[in-house]
């Protein structure tokens, strides 16, 4: 192995540091395995994995054996080590730390490989996300809640990117001050499972239904919708059917039951007056009255005493639901959107040193890792605006982004190529993945989180619903020209087929950002 190991030493880098007048040389182990990565020394990181080849994307490049700790050893211990950052939790809530090379992946965040969980044979599977060129580093995502900062966060300003202040560079040491100090670290800091109330969230969330009592027939929220009295009630049954053909059974009308009994009368519902403004036909062949219109409740009953109040209108369904309760966030799920919003006002400094508007849409690898496993993204995705530089009014940044991400499902989707010795893959996972396109999960953006430099414009939040955006948080709002509270609501609209939550920053963006996400208020962001 003496001639092996000399032959490839170029693939083996050495470092050369000097303490106290002596010189020591830090050489990386040479390690063999079937997709060729070695492991390189970098001065100020560490060892790292780096490919000997083009890899390319899907590409299988490691099964790791893990190693386990029970919940109890592991919050007895591991958890006030370094371990703390590089473990795994498994579903059983033991905490894994990966052997082999996935104990070497450095961390990113802008990963080029993925990995994958695997419970029932003890190990994780570590895959390529794009190409990889040779000589490039293999890196993974590890988690926002790191001792060390991640050094391929590069500043968007650079010193000497900065004009002569006169001042030697002075006048920026107050801002360099301002940006290390992070301005939600009070609330960050802290248990990742913990839930951080509502009222401490750093951003306000929109409300996109209102959950009026309607506990009283005075408070009952009615819309017209045409009837007709039956003189038989045996053609009940016959007309239920015609109704179904007619093409009048539409969802509007969902929550109401379609036959009345009362008074001695069973009265038909037939549409809403609003889809049909004039009295629509009925069947010549059986009797019945002339169509008419009738105050019926507009949604469904949320509670038994709705329930009632809406009776004396018009049978109506109960689904009660929890009232205005919205999904509680732990530290842990803030603290990763917390880092999506310090990667779009960077973002934005960079746009706009380019001379592009400063306005950003970002889509962060999901928090919950089978979020990330059923949508297979497994790279942040980020849009600019770039309207100034193509002289074209319509490439807004959210419009990029949903472009990117189209780009990036049309990629191939090869099935990863197994190394000689590896274990055979679970044959469920490409009829997994299968199955996920099948059902939407890979359409788009769909159970994706969006953030945003500022509000989008109408066209942007058709978009962004049309790609069926899971949620939208955005930092600037636009009084004038915002469709997610602005000048209009979209997913708030009667009749739009899918809805997803917006929230607005209101913490630490100012002190963060400063002037770097300012356009004009007129703007269609």
């Amino acid at each position: 192995m003496q001639s092996t190991s000399t032959g490839n030493a170029k693939d083996n880098d050495t470092v050369t540091s000097k303490q106290e007048g002596s010189s020591s040389v830090r050489r990386a182990p040479y390690h063999l395995n079937s997709t060729g990565c070695h492991i390189r020394y970098i001065e100020g990181k560490g060892r790292g994995v780096f490919a000997s080849r083009q890899l390319p994307r899907n590409e299988l490049i490691e099964v790791s054996p893990v190693l386990l700790f029970t919940p109890e050893e592991y919050e007895a211990h591991g958890k006030y080590t370094v371990l703390d950052h590089y473990t795994f939790k498994w579903r059983d809530g033991r905490m894994a730390l990966a052997l082999g090379l996935g104990s070497l992946f450095n961390h990113s965040r802008t990963p080029n490989v993925s990995y994958t969980l695997d419970p029932d044979t003890e190990s994780i599977r570590y895959t390529t996300t794009r190409v990889i060129e040779e000589g490039e580093e293999l890196c993974i995502f590890y988690g926002h809640k790191l001792w060390f900062e991640p050094t391929d966060i590069e500043d968007a300003t650079r010193e000497d990117d900065e004009p002569d202040d006169g001042w030697g560079g002075l006048s920026l040491v107050g801002n360099e001050e301002a940006e290390d100090e992070d301005p939600l670290a009070f609330l960050l800091d802290g248990d990742d499972e913990e839930i951080i109330p509502e009222d401490q969230l750093p951003f306000v969330r929109m409300k996109l239904i209102d959950d009026e009592a309607e506990d009283e027939p005075s408070a009952v929220i009615t819309e017209p919708a045409w009837v007709v009295d039956i003189s038989e009630p045996r053609h009940t049954n016959t007309l239920l059917k015609w109704l179904k053909q007619s093409g009048l059974d539409t969802p509007s009308l969902a929550h109401l039951k379609r036959v009345r009994k009362h008074d001695g009368k069973t009265t038909l519902l037939l549409t809403s007056a609003a889809l049909s403004p004039e009295a629509p036909a009925l069947p010549s062949d059986i009797p019945l009255s002339e169509p008419y219109t009738l105050d019926v409740p507009k949604g469904p009953a949320l509670t038994q005493e709705a329930m009632k109040a809406k009776a004396t209108f018009w049978p109506t369904i109960y689904a009660p639901r929890k009232k205005g309760e919205l999904e509680p966030l732990t530290r842990g799920q803030v603290r990763w959107a917390w880092d999506a919003v310090r990667t779009v006002i960077s973002e934005a400094r960079t746009a706009k040193k380019r001379g592009e508007l400063p306005i950003v849409a970002h889509v962060p690898v999901p928090y919950d890792p089978e979020v990330k496993e059923s949508t297979q993204l497994l790279s942040p995705l980020t849009g600019y605006d770039t309207r100034q530089s193509t002289s074209h009014p319509l490439r807004h940044a959210v419009l990029n982004l949903v472009r990117n991400v189209a780009d990036y499902r049309a990629q191939p989707t090869d099935a990863a190529r197994e190394p000689t010795t590896a274990a055979p893959a679970p044959s469920s996972a490409s009829s997994a993945d299968a199955e996920a396109s099948r059902n939407g999960a890979h359409y788009l953006l769909t159970s994706l989180t969006a953030f945003l430099s500022h509000e989008p414009c109408i066209m942007c939040s058709m978009a962004l619903l049309h790609s069926r955006v899971k949620e939208v948080f955005y930092l600037r709002a636009m009084d004038q020209t915002g469709g997610c509270g602005g000048c209009a609501c979209v997913p708030k609209l009667e009749g739009v087929n899918h809805r997803f939550a917006v929230a607005r920053w209101t913490q630490g963006v100012d002190a963060l950002a400063g002037d770097a996400l300012d356009v004009d208020e007129a703007t269609d962001a």
